[in-house]
């Protein structure tokens, strides 16, 4: 039996929008929800080029990823043809107005995962 995580209502996420959920260990998961009030749960980057799928256009049951405009089934988590590959997908569960993430999944999937570096990356310099 899978324990669920309330994460929020769906009234707090944005018609069109999504939220981030910050996880201990690995990338964060972005929740999104579109006009007809279905919440989808996926790995907030874009199977691409690591873009911020919770910055993206959400439209039907897809998002568009911010930085080359892919188009992402949020219901599979694959991209739509003729782009290619897939993002971690999460269970969700809607009751009585409230959000809940698969407790289990959001501390196993995907935490092998760097997050992202803001800013330019600097190497260690080895001492000699």
């Amino acid at each position: 039996m899978s324990e669920w995580k309330k994460i929020c209502r769906v009234d707090e996420i944005p018609v069109l929008g999504s939220r981030r959920v910050t996880r201990a260990q690995g990338m964060d998961v972005a929740v999104f929800r579109n006009d007809q009030d279905q919440v989808f749960a996926v790995l907030d980057r874009c199977p691409h080029k690591g873009g911020p799928l919770s910055q993206g256009i959400v439209f039907g049951t897809s998002v568009a990823c911010p930085l080359h405009n892919w188009t992402i089934d949020l219901e599979g988590g694959c991209a739509r043809a003729p782009d290619e590959g897939c993002v971690q997908k999460f269970s969700v569960r809607v009751e009585s107005g409230a959000v809940h993430l698969d407790a289990g999944e959001l501390a196993t999937l995907a935490t092998d995962l760097p997050r992202p570096v803001a800013g330019p990356a600097r190497k260690e310099l080895a001492s000699t």
